[in-house]
C-alpha cells in the first residue's frame, strides 16, 4: 500500500451542550450530544520513504503546523516508525465553527496513516495521541454519535434518528478560548440524563455557549434570526459560530444565505465511515 485517496474527515454537530461545572485546573465539565454529518474535509495520503511530513492545501490554506502534521509527527514517534507521508488536504468544513473539522481531520490522519503505515495501533493506542491533540479526537477516532460527559473524555456511543439539517456559517468565526474565559458564561446546569435526551434528541435542551457568543459575535445572532424565520428552531453548535436547525421533511425552500455565509444541508451518520480502520480494545468502542 502506498497511497489512500478521498479519505473523508466528517463534521460534527452538538445536538446541545450544558456547562454543568468547572474543575479545579481550570477545564470545564460539560454534557453534550455528538452528531456525525455526511459534510467531510477529504484528504489524500501518499507514503514517503524519507521519513518527512510533508502537506498541500488543495481548497483552503491552513496553518504552517495544523493538527494534521502534529498528529502525524504524534503517531510517526508512537509507532517508532521511520516512513513518512505526503497529505493533501480538500478542506471543505469552515474554521472556527464548531464543526470539529481540524479535530476529524486529525483523527482522519491517525487512523490513514496507521494503516498506511502498518503500525498496527488498536484504537485506544490512537484516542492517548488523540486525546493530546484535541479533546474531539476520541469521538471523531470511535466513529459513533455520541454522549460526552466530562471535559470530552466520557463517550457513550448513542444511536439517533436518520434526519436533515440545515447548517449556516456566517463570515465572522469564533474563538473557543474567548467564550471559555468570559466571566458571563453559564457554569452551573443541572446534569442532565441520557434518557431524557433520548426521549427528544432534537429538541432537548440548549447551548450555554450561546449567549456570550452572540454579544462576543453579532453574526451568529444574526443567523439564528435568519433560520428563525425560515421557520426553524435554530441553536449555535459547539462554540460556534455556525447554526443549525433540524430541517422538517416537505419543509418550504430556503431563502439564499445571508452576505458572506455559507449554507448547506446535511444528513446525519449512523456511524463514521472510517469507523473499523482500527482494531478496539478492551476500553474502546469502535467497529
Amino acid at each position: 500500500m502506498k497511497s489512500l485517496h478521498d479519505v473523508p474527515a466528517p463534521a460534527k454537530l452538538n445536538l446541545f451542550l450544558h456547562v454543568t461545572g468547572r474543575r479545579a485546573d481550570g477545564y470545564h465539565l460539560l454534557q453534550s450530544a455528538f452528531m456525525l454529518l455526511d459534510w467531510h474535509d477529504s484528504l489524500h495520503f501518499e507514503l514517503r520513504g524519507d521519513g518527512r511530513l510533508s502537506r498541500e492545501d488543495l481548497t483552503t490554506p491552513l496553518p504552517d503546523d495544523d493538527l494534521c502534521l502534529r498528529a502525524a509527527r504524534a503517531l510517526q514517534q508512537a509507532g517508532g516508525t521511520a516512513q513518512g507521508a505526503h497529505i493533501a488536504i480538500a478542506k471543505r468544513l469552515p474554521a472556527q465553527a464548531g464543526l470539529g473539522g481540524g479535530s476529524s481531520d486529525a483523527a482522519t490522519c491517525l487512523l490513514a496513516l496507521n494503516r498506511l503505515w502498518r503500525l498496527g495501533l488498536d484504537l485506544g493506542q490512537l484516542e492517548a495521541i488523540g486525546l493530546a491533540l484535541g479533546a474531539d479526537v476520541p469521538f471523531f477516532l470511535r466513529g459513533r454519535n455520541a454522549w460526552v460527559e466530562g471535559i470530552g473524555e466520557r463517550i457513550t456511543p448513542i444511536d439517533l434518528p436518520p434526519a436533515r439539517f440545515v447548517v449556516l456559517k456566517p463570515q465572522a468565526g469564533l474563538q473557543t478560548q474567548q467564550i471559555f474565559t468570559d466571566p458571563a458564561l453559564k457554569r452551573d446546569s443541572h446534569p442532565a440524563i441520557l434518557s431524557g435526551f433520548a426521549a427528544n434528541p432534537y429538541g432537548f435542551g440548549r447551548n450555554d455557549l450561546q449567549p456570550v457568543a452572540q454579544r462576543l459575535c453579532p453574526q451568529v445572532g444574526q443567523s439564528l434570526d435568519w433560520l428563525a424565520l425560515q421557520g426553524l428552531q435554530p441553536r449555535m453548535t459547539g462554540s460556534g459560530s455556525a447554526v443549525f436547525a433540524l430541517l422538517p421533511r416537505g419543509h418550504q425552500p430556503l431563502q439564499a444565505a445571508p452576505a458572506g455565509a455559507q449554507l448547506r444541508v446535511c444528513g446525519n451518520l449512523e456511524v463514521h465511515p472510517l469507523v473499523g480502520w482500527a482494531p478496539s480494545d478492551d476500553s474502546s468502542v469502535g467497529g
